[in-house]
């Protein structure tokens, strides 16, 4: 994406099913399960680089030993900060007692980190500042060993003002009115309160409270705490916990918008947020690694039973689509093939907007993710060429030669890498030209490649600010002398805010909210403007089940394709001596490509959740009463 997105959180859970011994017997390693978390990590950091934590829970310890492990790390490079503490105090206690090496007991006993039950997270900060805080997993203490409660999560609440009240009804004093700790204070609550109600069961049944200990780890629900402390979440989630005993669950969202998927047999129980990552550290198929179901929690009890459990009823599914379109790798089978046909589906406005002209026209891409649909555009493109050819040959069958047909059949898509991203440049100059000059050199472009008669095409996964392409792209692509430059997105015309994990929380960032406002002021329609506003307003006070979107009527005047072309316009500075053309991916042919992926508030305003639609109405009264603040 060259509009840079900091998005969604990672997570990973390990929880090994047999005795330490069996892993060192196995694999020759009783840290096996530290070794497998640190792959996944890193496998995942795509998914976060502004900080990472690891937790781990030692089951069956005597009172007095240390069961909990957690480190947290906001450094420049958080996960191998998080592994070099680890390491370094795994080897300090090594070097101090080599006779630990063959003795799993004592290690257990005695190293830190090593255990049954592992979390992991690397996160990107997109509400509050990057302070080690804010750094998942979160621990909420106790003295007693099953109120311990470890929460990590991929997720954004739209309702935190709610849900921070929600705890001040039931007596607490939340430290911060932030998303994660009032979901940990929330699941907590209930959690205390299962609890000490299994302790009086105990103790009418006679046991004494050392006895009572395992009945409750025992006979704890945790799908009964999950569904009392859910009721009232509104966003897009995927969260894990570890209680301090050994119980663990994974619990996703009802419209299944944030991923997680699963990978169990006799020595493992793993969840990640993308299900490449299981299938590589752990060499299994793709068949194999299932997905948490939505509103569902995926259970793992101390004694290793597992168990899907139906917390929140599930709605209409609603996954995020930016999830394939960018932000998990491309090595998910279905992925790669979802961002090939986005490629293959948009060649047709690509066609109309070069007048058909494959053989004067250069393909390439703004690096790196949009290379898959970039293949998927080129082999589209070449089926084109293939047909052109056959048809020519169908029709000049008769006076075709050797030499003619020679000269047809070398006629190629020509393709090319123009855009080079350099090493990143400090705009370490405050003065607006000089900072906008240097933004510009943040691509650098291949000579040689593209004559004057050239259209150039590139493909982008998706446009957000235009930023980059005004200040950068398409100037460095002018300099190439093509005739003209057409930018291709491979998403639709992102139009509407996210409220689920993603940084675009003002609409006057997104370059396709400009578009409209600009066609509204030269066709003389900005009172809708006014009048969106007055409906917004009117709607404050209002339960989120009962507020309408009333944003999308800023766009309904115009078309999706006058939109594109005000985009263009104004990406376009006067000093470009190409014709600039912007297409976009329709959403009709993204739900064709992305199928099992429908999430597409982004792109139309249909929100899965009814917090949405508060939030879209608070980002326009944002815009149009001048506030520079967020919508939740």
């Amino acid at each position: 994406m060259s509009d840079a997105l900091k998005h969604e959180c990672g997570i990973a859970l390990v929880r090994l099913l047999k005795p330490l011994e069996f892993y060192k017997e196995k694999y020759g390693t009783a840290f096996y399960g530290i070794q497998k978390m640190y792959l996944m990590m890193e496998k995942q950091h795509n998914r976060g680089q502004d900080g990472a934590g690891f937790a781990s829970i030692k089951m069956d310890v005597e009172p007095g030993e240390r069961y909990i492990s957690r480190v947290r790390s906001n450094h420049a490079q958080p996960i191998q900060d998080v592994f070099k503490q680890i390491n370094d105090r795994i080897n300090e206690e090594m070097l101090a007692h080599p006779e630990y090496a063959d003795d799993v007991p004592k290690l257990k006993a005695n190293i830190p980190y090593i255990g049954e039950l592992f979390l992991g997270h690397v996160r990107y900060g997109t509400f509050g500042k990057n302070s080690i805080e804010s750094v998942h997993p979160f621990l909420r203490q106790s003295n007693w060993m099953h109120r311990n409660l470890i929460l990590a999560g991929n997720f954004n609440m739209t309702n935190v003002k709610e849900l921070f009240q929600n705890l001040v009804e039931l007596g607490q004093h939340p430290k911060e009115m932030a998303d994660t700790v009032t979901v940990m204070e929330k699941i907590g609550h209930f959690l205390d309160k299962e609890v000490m109600q299994l302790y009086q069961d105990c103790k009418t049944e006679g046991l004494s409270k050392r006895e009572a200990s395992p009945v409750i780890a025992e006979r704890l629900d945790v799908a009964k705490i999950l569904t009392r402390s859910s009721k009232n979440l509104d966003g897009g989630y995927a969260m894990a916990g570890l209680l301090g005993h050994g119980d663990a669950f994974v619990f996703r969202d009802p419209a299944g918008i944030r991923p997680a998927y699963y990978y169990q047999d006799d020595e493992i129980v793993v969840v990640a947020s993308e299900r490449p990552v299981i299938q590589t550290v752990f060499n299994v198929p793709f068949d194999k690694v299932k997905e948490v179901e939505p509103g569902s929690a995926l259970i793992i009890k101390k004694n290793g039973d597992v168990s899907m459990k139906e917390i929140l009823t599930p709605t209409v599914k609603k996954a995020c689509s930016f999830e394939r379109i960018y932000f998990s790798r491309g090595s998910d089978a279905e992925i790669y093939q979802e961002r090939k046909k986005l490629g293959k589906l948009i060649l047709p406005a690509v066609l109309e907007s070069i007048d058909n002209d494959t053989d004067n026209t250069v393909f390439s891409y703004i690096p790196n993710t949009a290379e898959t649909s970039f293949y998927g555009l080129v082999e589209a493109a070449q089926d084109f060429l293939n047909q052109r050819k056959k048809n020519y040959i169908l029709e000049n069958k008769e006076v075709l030669n050797a030499d003619s047909l020679e000269k047809l059949l070398s006629v190629k898509i020509r393709t090319e890498k123009v855009a080079i991203k350099d090493a990143k440049l400090r705009t370490f100059i405050t003065e607006d030209s000089s900072r906008d000059d240097l933004v510009a050199h943040v691509y650098d472009v291949t000579y040689g490649v593209i004559k004057p008669s050239d259209n150039l095409v590139i493909i982008d996964d998706s446009i957000v600010r235009g930023t980059t392409l005004k200040m950068s792209i398409i100037k460095m692509m002018d300099r190439l002398n093509p005739k003209r430059i057409v930018i291709v997105s491979s998403a639709p015309q992102i139009r509407f805010p996210d409220c689920y994990g993603i940084d675009m929380a003002k609409l006057e960032g997104l370059v396709a909210f400009k578009a409209a406002l600009e066609l509204l002021r030269e066709r003389n329609l900005y009172h809708i403007v006014d009048e969106v506003y007055a409906k917004c307003k009117a709607q404050e006070n209002y339960n989120d089940s009962d507020v309408v979107n009333y944003v999308t009527a800023i766009y309904e005047p115009f078309s999706a394709q006058e939109v594109s072309d005000k985009i263009a316009e104004m990406l376009s500075s006067p000093e470009i001596k190409a014709e600039v053309k912007i297409i976009f991916q329709t959403v009709e042919d993204l739900h064709i490509a992305c199928p099992k992926n429908l999430g597409d508030w982004y792109f139309t305003g249909n929100y899965p959740t009814p917090g949405g639609n508060r939030v879209v109405n608070r980002a326009f009264m944002n815009f149009y009463e001048g506030k520079d603040a967020r919508a939740y």
